[in-house]
């Protein structure tokens, strides 16, 4: 009887361990890495390198480690990561054609379907970022209009700041203001800081990016038809873009039932209008789904990292008082306080200038970049990349490369500043990221970050709430937002 029982367990633990070297073999083989592939650290079977961290500070440890080009393995996903400037710059600009294609990312493919302006491929992306380019500078008739639309926005958020009596958390405010530049772009109207239904959607889609980047979350990504049915961060995230899609659906629909084919007021009247247009050509993506999917991409890629870098600035003057008052400084010089800010005043206003580049560098809000696919078989860094393997460019070590700055680890807005006290470009500064896939809304962000942030310095003087310690380490999503601080402003 016993041996009886000890024979059908040994041939049943045989027999599974012949399935698992089996398994363990196929595994082997199908995730085989080419020669010349970037190295990295040892995967483990079946999962590889599903325990490593995706966070930029774990990418810059193990760039050290493994160098500027290195991999890790998802499940059977590769990715390469590129770090350093010199490197970087090769890949986005040297390179031009080699990685400007999106892979398919199962966590936002699952919300954008592939369509729209930042995960679409082809023809169709070539389509509808021309259409966007074209329109969006249609619609704001050069750039006097849009700096007006920036300059009246700037008067309502600094009665909302002189509105608060007390110390208060400046993040939605910020977030309002700044959505509500590419919400009069693409909706025809701003939202009222007190839109109970818009203030709702600013903290569903703040979430959602939040989460995002979390490595839980980031599992959907490596075993998308397993946790497809497993609770976690993730569906949270889905339940959130779900009401934000509702909620563009609603907006498509009011345009549609008050278009008017002569007078179109703003992006979504022109889509709908170049859906009539190219029924013909449907490759292009001139339809419903798209729209949703381009207004959902213009609305975060021009209002969250905007909002975010403006944040970031307004606790490094809290954090750095002599820095906060050698910009109202030069403000009161320039300026004065008799009249409003407008783009003319930035060439004489360098030093301003040189702190607000320098809140985007050390502000790093979007380390990682979007991640991208080689086109091509290709070669950087000496190591070969096959055709369709993920890459990510590290922009985080470039805004913080040991080789490019003075003081890459220090609050200095020296870094912009020549000699004499003017202005300097740098070229490792590539917050915006570089290349085809650069950013499309990246002369609207600096016309922002420049009038809003210095506008409330004109008006304000900014100080930390008290007991607050003002910590300069922030917490991850898809970008990086500093930690939530209350701050006090004293008008001028």
């Amino acid at each position: 009887m016993i041996l009886h029982f000890l024979s059908n367990y040994i041939n049943l633990f045989c027999f599974l361990l012949v399935i698992f070297l089996f398994l363990l073999f196929i595994d082997n083989i199908r995730n085989r890495n080419p020669d010349r592939f970037p190295p990295g650290p040892w995967p483990l079977p079946f999962v590889g390198n599903l325990f490593t961290g995706l966070d930029f500070r774990t990418i810059n440890k193990l760039a050290e480690e493994y160098g500027e080009v290195f991999s890790l393995r998802w499940g059977s996903e590769k990715i390469v990561f590129v770090s350093g400037y010199k490197m970087v710059k090769e890949a986005l600009v040297t390179q031009l054609d080699s990685f400007a294609d999106r892979p398919a990312v199962p966590l936002f493919d699952k919300i954008l379907s592939g369509l729209g302006l930042i995960v679409s491929n082809g023809y169709l992306w070539k389509m509808q970022r021309r259409f966007a380019n074209t329109h969006l500078r249609g619609f704001t008739e050069g750039k006097r209009s849009l700096e007006l639309s920036i300059q009246q926005e700037c008067v309502f958020l600094c009665e909302a700041f002189q509105a608060e009596k007390g110390p208060f958390d400046p993040h939605f405010i910020l977030n309002n203001a700044v959505s509500n530049i590419i919400s009069s772009l693409v909706f025809g109207h701003r939202f009222d800081y007190h839109d109970e239904r818009f203030q709702n959607l600013l903290r569903l889609d703040s979430e959602a990016i939040a989460l995002s980047g979390l490595t839980q979350t980031q599992l959907y990504n490596a075993y998308p038809r397993l946790f497809e049915y497993l609770p976690g961060p993730h569906q949270k995230m889905f339940a959130n873009y779900k009401m934000i899609l509702q909620f563009i659906r609603d907006e498509i629909k009011k345009h549609k039932e008050n278009l008017d084919p002569t007078d179109p007021k703003d992006y979504i009247d022109a889509f709908l209008l170049e859906i009539e247009k190219k029924t013909s050509d449907p490759a292009a993506g001139f339809n419903i789904d798209t729209l949703v999917s381009a207004t959902l991409d213009m609305f975060e890629a021009g209002s969250e990292t905007s909002a975010t870098t403006i944040w970031w600035g307004l606790l490094y003057m809290m954090k750095y008082p002599e820095i906060q008052e050698k910009v109202q400084a030069e403000i009161d010089r320039v300026i004065g306080q008799s009249r409003q800010l407008n783009m003319d005043d930035r060439p004489s206003m360098p030093y301003t200038d040189a702190v607000i580049h320098e809140i985007q560098r050390m502000g790093n809000v979007v380390p990682l970049g979007a991640t991208k696919t080689a086109c091509k078989d290709t070669t950087l860094g000496g190591y070969f990349i096959p055709k369709g393997t993920a890459v990510n460019t590290n922009l985080s070590s470039v805004l913080y490369d040991k080789n490019e700055w003075e003081t890459p680890n220090t609050f200095n807005p020296e870094h912009f500043l020549d000699k004499q006290g003017q202005f300097r470009k740098r070229d490792a500064f590539l917050p915006f990221s570089a290349g085809r896939r650069s950013c499309l809304g990246e002369q609207l962000a600096r016309m922002e970050l420049f009038l809003f942030f210095a506008t409330l310095l004109q008006r304000f003087r900014l100080s930390p709430g008290p007991g607050e310690k003002m910590s300069l380490e922030g917490q991850l999503g898809f970008t990086y937002a500093p930690t939530p601080y209350m701050m006090c402003v004293t008008p001028r």
